[in-house]
């Protein structure tokens, strides 16, 4: 009993250590740092945010027990790819915290620290220094009203424009395959058709190339720490952060600013700015379409096998291999899905209903749809065992006392026995679905991508689009954490990915207990 206890404790232990870890790396990523500078005893100034203090190695330090800080100096267009620098302690001359700096984020090269010098309006100067700054802070409302104008008519407009663009070609394609004539009726209104679309997206695209040149209009003069001056436009500020002037309340309303921008946001800069939204939206997506795939497979699979099959060697064998299935690596079923679902599935589907549009592949590609019934068939021997033991779990009596009443074997199970057993079934589901949110390499060949542009759902018909790939928590993490160019900046998004995906996951299985505790509640006097 003892040492019981002491696994479970130690168990428990392990599971809050890895929260503890993955929530101190992420959740202070928001909050602002306080920006340094620091003056160096061969001349040069650095200005930016302390990011670790560690002890130098014993090969470069000129001292035993040295310590150096680095420091995080952003500027990346200024400073080539390095973000951050190293400063041995012992050649500090001064430190101190100026007032006026100023972080901006920006839309491209990650943030800027520095001074605001001046404003300009068409290479016009209308304010300098302090003025610069305020008109900066008066300008970034409006220039983010118009950056987002600009976005919905690409997003939007522009999305119809190319999707009816498609539509009328594929029409086109279609009627010449079946012999019609360049000068048939059908074809000609195609062709009038796509030259009225072609129109509208020059006068689209004018629209926002004009839009583009009024948010260039406004440049903002900004120079580093060092004395070093560069230029960017007013409109690619995101926004404004002076941490060593804006006090406890100004740092929390920051914090939650870019906390909400993370949650509700599109990623930016190789995924290392901006947000994670597509991946929130394609994770939760993939599991609820994995869980729509796998509970009829699952129930109706455990039900045959528990209430129907004949208890012969057959099945004993059949689920001996249900409780292999479980233990194969996931990457193998990457390779089935890959194989059996895009290649063969998608393949055969696109040349049935979508043969206007080869030799471009719709569901003979990478999509959610084919993720999903992936993650059904690695997660399909879970729910199967769960169904079985919850309609093993139901008392013999019950099933007697429906027959006595008249009831048939099928009145019997769907009425009586299932509903009973839902609880336990519920067990599987839950079991289903913590496996397959954290799931990556099954993704990685069968829909989830670095960066996609559209969601799976969306306004525009048939409104849910299963043939889309999309972005997934899971691979974000991956991507930033292996293949991201600058890793030392991507480590807290990390974290903080690695942090919601946890909450997602926990949310979706509180979603299921609570059903399962409802029914649970209404069938208490069985052995549940």
């Amino acid at each position: 009993m003892w040492l019981s206890a002491g696994a479970t404790g130690f168990a428990l232990l392990l599971i809050l250590g890895v929260l503890y870890l993955i929530a101190a790396g992420g959740l202070g990523y928001f909050w602002p740092a306080e920006i340094v500078q620091v003056e160096t005893t061969d001349g040069k100034t650095y200005l930016g945010e302390i990011w670790e203090r560690q002890e130098m190695p014993e090969d470069i330090a000129s001292v035993p027990g040295e310590h150096r800080i680095r420091i995080r100096a952003a500027n990346r267009r200024l400073n080539g790819d390095g973000e951050f620098v190293w400063i041995p302690e012992s050649q500090i001359e001064n430190t101190s915290t100026p007032h006026g700096v100023v972080l901006l984020e920006r839309e491209e090269y990650g943030n800027f620290i520095g001074y605001v010098a001046d404003y300009q309006v068409d290479g016009a100067v209308v304010a300098r220094d302090d003025a610069a700054l305020e008109k900066l802070t008066e300008r970034i409302g409006p220039l983010s009203d118009l950056r987002a104008e600009i976005l919905g008519l690409a997003r939007g407009d522009v999305g119809k424009i190319n999707d009816a663009m498609t539509h009328a070609k594929e029409e086109i394609r279609g009627l010449e395959s079946k012999g019609v004539t360049e000068q048939s009726p059908e074809v000609q209104r195609q062709r009038t058709r796509l030259t009225e679309l072609e129109a509208d997206y020059r006068d689209i695209s004018g629209q926002i190339d004009r839009l583009r040149t009024e948010l260039q209009r406004e440049t903002v003069g900004l120079r580093t720490g060092d004395g070093r001056e560069t230029r960017v436009a007013a409109g690619d500020v995101y926004r404004i952060v002076q941490p060593n002037d804006i006090g406890f309340l100004g740092e929390a309303k920051v914090y939650f600013g870019r906390f909400w921008t993370f949650i509700s946001a599109s990623p930016r800069e190789a995924n290392l700015e901006g947000g994670i939204l597509p991946a929130i939206f394609g994770t939760v997506m993939m599991t609820l379409l994995m869980t729509v795939a796998v509970v009829p497979l699952g129930v109706i699979a455990g039900l045959y096998l528990r209430e129907y099959a004949r208890q012969g060697r057959l099945v004993r064998v059949v689920r001996i291999a249900v409780n292999n299935l479980a233990g194969v690596p996931s990457i193998v079923f990457g390779i089935f899905g890959l194989g059996f679902f895009v290649y063969f599935a998608g393949a055969h589907i696109d040349q049935l209903f979508f043969s206007n549009r080869l030799p471009n592949p719709t569901f003979g590609t990478g999509g959610i749809l084919w993720s999903a019934l992936t993650l059904a068939l690695l997660t399909i021997p879970v729910v199967i065992v769960a169904t079985e033991e919850g309609l093993a779990a139901v008392p013999r009596a019950v099933r007697e006392g429906s027959l006595a009443l008249g009831a048939s074997k099928w009145e019997t199970t769907w009425k009586v026995v299932l509903p009973a057993a839902s609880p336990g079934i519920l067990t599987g589901v839950i079991l289903a679905i913590s496996r397959a949110a954290g799931e990556v390499a099954p993704l990685m060949l069968t829909g989830a991508v670095k960066i996609a542009t559209l969601l799976p759902m969306d306004s525009s018909a048939p409104f849910l689009h299963l043939e889309r790939k999309f972005m997934h928590l899971g691979f974000h993490i991956y991507d930033l954490g292996f293949q991201s160019p600058n890793v030392e900046a991507a480590k807290p998004m990390v974290y903080m990915t690695t942090f919601l995906l946890v909450v997602i996951v926990v949310l979706l299985n509180l979603s299921a207990m609570w059903i399962r505790n409802r029914l649970w509640s209404r069938y208490r006097s069985s052995s549940f």
